[in-house]
């Protein structure tokens, strides 16, 4: 295979970056802006945050004009912010020209106010009113993702008068699949679907072609959004106001990009970092990020360490629970990770509420004491076996036992008390649990041997 003719539809995307590393590594500048010219935003994207943030400002050079803005747009917020050192605002405003109004958003609210103010100067005032309006909304809004560039028409014109606006104005694009009808106040009334204004009489009335679309806020959590347009089957839901205004529209395309953001947001939050966080983002700054973390979790290890302080005379006397306290918390730990990732998922997924939280920790429960009683006898025969040792074999089952069920337990109400106070049981919910069965674990092992092995 010819490195220099880079099949890129038979090449992964390993394969791409490794091709890539070996010209820069080259100073085949040329060839990468050859490259460059053949892949599309997203590949462009994953490029630039693949490569250290020293590199990229020479990799940006060879990013086409007409896609710049696509690409900032694609990037994560600390790989946009090392490209966009030292730009100035007319600059910017040029590489968003294009762009639509989420998408420009989105670059600008990572911007420091001040830049972000000079960009929004120098838009013309419709652009300016439209960019605004999306950075009016919460971080996390339906109205952050939402696209506003919808395609309106009135319920009162025959399909035939339709086909004539469309053609004469231009205005509908290659994506569009449904145009949304509203009143003289811009309150959605239905939507049309350019099939169906292709496939019914010219003569008919939109009136009485046009559906009733179910709708999102434009207030709503975006998340929740896109759960509840993917549950439907829908490729996508106008977005209106609480005066059932019509905002814009999420398509399918947003619906699947909110989807991965929440599943990275998910695994990123359960190992406490950010979603945002950049793979090569500058030491000092990872550092910080990861140190809150880091403390909280030391803090609970101090707490199940203070736990086993309390039993030193026991554990000076019978070594052997020295050598076997790991297992304890670690069986703990295991089992209860297992049930609070599962529960973690059903929350993200919309599965858990009402009633059937109740019969999920029944399940989780029995689970717990089956597993335990299992378990419990395979760790008590290996003691046994190491240890000759029958009160040592008792004791580290029935720890074995309680700790399995508390974890199983924990599993299922941490994140759910965490997700009724409103916070995020990816977020905490591990450090939380490891605490839990640490805890349990400890204190039922060796108080167990100070009531059944020292009395």
């Amino acid at each position: 295979m010819s490195n220099d003719l880079f099949p890129e539809e038979i090449m992964s995307t390993e394969d791409k970056l490794l091709h890539i590393q070996n010209m820069v590594a080259d100073n085949r500048e040329q060839e990468v802006c050859d490259l460059f010219l053949r892949l599309t935003e997203h590949e462009l994207s994953h490029i630039l945050e693949s490569f250290p943030q020293n590199q990229r400002q020479s990799l940006w050079v060879c990013v086409p004009d007409e896609i710049r803005g696509e690409v900032l747009a694609e990037l994560n917020e600390d790989a946009r912010l090392s490209i966009l050192q030292g730009v100035e605002a007319k600059e910017l405003n040029e590489i968003t020209k294009d762009l639509d109004a989420q998408d420009t958003a989105e670059i600008l609210g990572s911007l420091d106010h001040e830049l972000e103010a000079d960009v929004m100067q120098s838009m013309d005032e419709t652009r300016r009113e439209e960019v605004q309006s999306v950075l009016d909304y919460d971080d996390y809004a339906v109205g952050r993702y939402m696209h506003t560039d919808t395609v309106s028409i009135r319920e009162n014109v025959k399909l035939e008068v339709v086909q004539r606006f469309l053609r004469m104005k231009n205005v509908i694009h290659k994506g569009t699949l449904e145009l949304m009808v509203v009143d003289e106040n811009n309150r959605l009334l239905g939507t049309l679907h350019v099939v169906e204004l292709i496939r019914h009489d010219p003569e008919a009335m939109v009136a009485d072609v046009m559906e009733q679309p179910e709708t999102v806020l434009d207030t709503m959590d975006a998340i929740e959004a896109a759960k509840f347009i993917r549950s439907k089957h829908h490729h996508f839901a106008p977005v209106v106001n609480d005066c059932g205004v019509l905002m814009g529209q999420l398509t399918a395309d947003d619906v699947f990009e909110l989807t991965l953001e929440e599943s990275e947001q998910t695994v990123m939050n359960m190992a406490g970092l950010d979603e945002e966080e950049d793979l090569f983002a500058p030491i000092k700054k990872s550092v910080n990020g990861r140190t809150l973390w880091l403390g909280i979790n030391l803090a609970t290890a101090f707490l199940a360490a203070a736990v086993i302080g309390q039993f030193e005379a026991v554990i000076a006397q019978v070594v052997a629970l020295a050598v076997l306290m790991p297992v304890v918390a670690s069986m703990g730990g295991i089992a209860g990770s297992q049930t609070l990732t599962l529960t973690i998922r059903g929350l993200a997924m919309g599965k858990i509420g009402g009633s059937n939280r109740v019969v999920l920790f029944n399940k989780e429960f029995w689970i717990g004491i089956i597993n335990g009683l299992i378990w419990a006898v395979i760790v008590a025969i290996i003691a046994q076996l190491w240890f000759d040792d029958i009160m040592i074999s008792v004791v580290i089952g029935l720890a074995i036992l309680i700790n399995m069920i508390a974890a199983a337990v924990s599993g299922v109400v941490v994140p759910l008390i965490l997700k009724r106070f409103g916070q995020d049981p990816a977020l905490s919910g591990a450090v939380i649990l490891t605490t839990v069965t640490d805890v349990v674990g400890f204190l039922s092992f060796l108080g167990l041997a100070t009531l059944l092995i020292l009395n």
